[in-house]
């Protein structure tokens, strides 16, 4: 009897650990770019948010992403992400 382990994530924003499939990853690229990882397989370093934009404005707020990424992040940065984030929410 095999058991399914579901991987469990914790958002940045909120702090709730949830199911890996129900969060977006947010990735830090070998360049240091920052951007939304909808697939969950490139690689880098991820940080995981909620699909609630609210999430993105706490880590925002609470410089979370900054504190996994240990870079600092743009305001231009966080822009993008909340215009690639509304065009995801579309879909």
């Amino acid at each position: 009897m095999k058991s399914n382990k579901v991987p469990m994530r914790q958002c940045v924003g909120c702090r709730e650990m949830k199911p890996k499939r129900d969060l977006l990853r947010i990735l830090r690229t070998p360049e240091g770019g920052v951007m939304m990882d909808p697939t969950g397989k490139k690689n880098g370093r991820g940080a995981y948010l909620c699909r609630d934009i609210q999430c993105l404005k706490k880590a925002r707020k609470n410089k979370a992403l900054e504190r996994s990424f240990q870079m600092s992040i743009g305001q231009e940065v966080y822009e993008g992400l909340e215009r690639e984030w509304e065009r995801f929410e579309e879909k």
